[in-house]
């Protein structure tokens, strides 16, 4: 079963002369362990689709299914249940709470989710110690650099049992260094199992992924699986 459908999805925003479509019956599978890069010039549609895919935003028409769900059709209270369980975000501007530490940043899903404070502290150690940030644990967002914030987001989307990544230019903030730690720790969760949808400008990122997808003016116009990228030198990706 895919962990994320969409079907014949639109999304309209205004009306009359300020109407505005920024999304054009588009169609979208993403199996488990699988990570799908979505490409496009300004203004194509990929952020719109993000918002979509993971219920921050009601397409106008079409259906999206997780994990064989409709959610479009749920009650809010139902689709923020699914959003805490089964999604983790990175967004562009980070999303990071100021009056909680990085660590507290990475474990509050979980502690939302019920899961122990130790338990969760635990998991939230492991994702920042795999993206070098252990020594920051305690730092507030506005002590860390952009960078190391983009890096927490990325901790904090990864961290748990969720099944869909959902990350919006992950890497725009970073060297490559750590531009390149973070793809490896998105890689790894898709090795576990997880669906990650991720909006890039960058080819070097779309290389890891195992299909490019490409918007332009709101339509899929094409579709590619992209040359082996870097995690191929260690292990063949899912599809290759």
């Amino acid at each position: 079963m895919s962990v994320l459908e969409m079907r014949q999805v639109s999304k309209v925003h205004g009306l009359g002369a300020a109407e505005v479509t920024a999304l054009r019956e588009v169609d979208l599978t993403v199996g488990p362990g699988s990570m799908v890069a979505v490409m496009g010039p300004s203004g194509s549609g990929k952020s719109t689709l993000l918002t979509i895919a993971g219920t921050l935003e009601q397409p106008t028409s079409g259906d999206v299914l997780i994990a064989g769900v409709p959610v479009a059709s749920m009650p809010a209270p139902e689709r923020a249940r699914v959003r805490r369980r089964s999604i983790g975000y990175v967004f562009q501007d980070f999303n990071l709470l100021p009056g909680l530490t990085a660590l507290e940043n990475v474990t509050l899903p979980l502690e939302l989710d019920g899961t122990a404070a130790r338990a969760a502290r635990d998991a939230g150690m492991q994702a920042l110690e795999l993206l070098d940030l252990t020594d920051r644990a305690a730092w507030f967002p506005d002590q860390l650099s952009g960078g190391e914030r983009q890096r927490v987001a990325i901790a904090r989307a990864v961290v748990g049992d969720r099944r869909l990544l959902l990350a919006d230019e992950p890497t725009g903030a970073l060297d490559s260094v750590n531009g390149e730690a973070v793809m490896r720790l998105i890689h790894a969760a898709t090795r576990r199992g997880v669906a990650a949808v991720v909006v890039t400008h960058d080819a070097q990122l779309a290389s890891w992924a195992d299909r490019v997808v490409f918007l332009r003016d709101g339509r899929v116009i094409d579709r590619t699986v992209p040359p082996p990228g870097p995690e191929s030198l260690l292990t063949p990706g899912p599809g290759r």
